[in-house]
């Protein structure tokens, strides 16, 4: 009979003590999300997959297209693809692809990057089941609406036009000569034929 007593007296004592911790933390504030209405705030030292950014006296990225990021990546999952614009300094980028199912996060290409075109981003819901998903083209996530036109600069645009004429006069000329020495040297080889044929 008394360790009945004992046992109910110890289980009263329990619950006495749930119920305190179960009241106080019934008025604290919440902690928990309600995710996915709710997102999770990052720290700014977060890696999650790499992005450009954005210049914001341009509005445009800072990416020179000079691969260092691609060359240095160990995984190789960094392809940057540019072309020559004419009138526009440098190379203009026109991709730049991310293929995030193969990327270490290493930083490798952050490091590489002189004009500190690239970051990490904080984007970390990147769950799908789908492999072409993870695949990104960051220009593309930079510019959703249109990537702008890069800016044409007149005078270069006419040294660059200038500079094609004469090398494209210089090469006219490289011909011609070719021809004409050619020209020359066929006569020469008919007129020795001829001097053979006499004699």
């Amino acid at each position: 009979m008394a360790g009945y007593f004992k046992d109910l007296i110890t289980g009263i004592k329990s619950l006495a003590i749930g119920m305190k911790i179960t009241n106080k933390e019934f008025l604290t504030k919440p902690i928990t999300l309600q995710y996915p209405h709710e997102a999770l705030k990052m720290t700014p030292r977060y890696r999650g997959h790499i992005e450009l950014l954005k210049n914001p006296e341009t509005g445009s990225h800072t990416c020179i297209s000079c691969g260092m990021c691609a060359k240095g990546c160990p995984s190789g999952c960094i392809t940057v693809n540019s072309k020559k614009v004419p009138g526009v300094k440098g190379k203009v980028l026109t991709s730049y692809i991310l293929n995030f199912t193969t990327c270490s996060l290493c930083g490798q290409c952050v490091e590489n990057c002189k004009p500190a075109a690239i970051n990490f981003s904080n984007e970390y819901n990147l769950a799908s089941t789908r492999k072409e998903d993870f695949v990104f083209d960051l220009l593309q996530k930079l510019h959703p609406e249109g990537v702008p036109e890069p800016k044409v600069d007149p005078e270069l645009l006419k040294k660059e036009a200038e500079k094609k004429a004469a090398a494209a006069k210089k090469a006219a000329e490289k011909k011609a000569a070719a021809e004409k020495a050619a020209a020359e040297k066929a006569a020469e080889k008919s007129g020795e034929s001829e001097a053979e044929e006499k004699s």
